[in-house]
């Protein structure tokens, strides 16, 4: 396993087919650094808000309660609007740029480290072979709130070169999160082990 520098990222967006790298929207070069690429925060968002309920039940089924959504109210900025994050808020968007990853390499996401210092810390990984735009769970640890800009860089990619490759698109009918260009709320709910489990407690 390997990190990819700028050359092998350019040389990876000029494959096609499933060894290539595709970003879209890339609207300067100068996104792509030494040995990571900046991306920008996208237009649409889901943010969090306060209900009635005490908690969010993320192991009881959806037909069965009010179900994760309603927790999250949907919103849109254009580009060049500020979107304002406020302290313990956790607020769903994406990237603007659609991403299409090689099927040998996974990208690791982190906040930028100008963002990191105002209390905005993101990490996340990415399959091989992931398409749509990136999904960022954004929280800000701070005290006080923090205006985006949308379209701004926000978080940047680093991309790891595997040995091998994944089949992770052989199997999309089992991936809770693929494809989507819009913010989507947790799935936990929908997670298989959970009619397991139940079993389990009731037996």
């Amino acid at each position: 396993m390997k990190l990819l520098r700028r050359k092998a990222i350019t040389d990876r967006m000029k494959v096609k087919g499933p060894r290539g790298l595709y970003i879209d929207p890339l609207l300067s070069e100068s996104q792509l650094g030494e040995v990571t690429i900046d991306l920008r925060l996208g237009t649409d968002f889901l943010v969090s808000v306060v209900t009635r309920r005490p908690s969010i039940d993320s192991a009881q089924r959806p037909e069965q309660s009010r179900g994760i959504a309603s927790y999250f109210r949907s919103t849109r900025r254009e580009l060049g609007d500020k979107f304002v994050l406020y302290p313990s808020q956790v607020v769903l968007g994406t990237t603007l740029e659609y991403v299409g990853l090689p099927d040998d390499v996974y990208a690791d996401i982190i906040s930028r480290s100008s963002f990191s210092r105002l209390g905005i810390h993101h990490n996340t990984m990415i399959q091989p072979g992931f398409r749509g735009c990136i999904p960022l769970e954004l929280f800000n640890h701070g005290n006080n709130p923090i205006e985006l800009v949308v379209g701004g860089r926000l978080v940047q990619a680093r991309l790891m070169e595997m040995t091998s490759s994944s089949r992770y698109q052989s199997a999309t009918e089992n991936r809770k999160y693929f494809g989507n260009v819009r913010p989507v709320i947790s799935k936990a709910q929908h997670d298989p082990d959970l009619d397991t489990l139940t079993k389990l407690r009731e037996s």
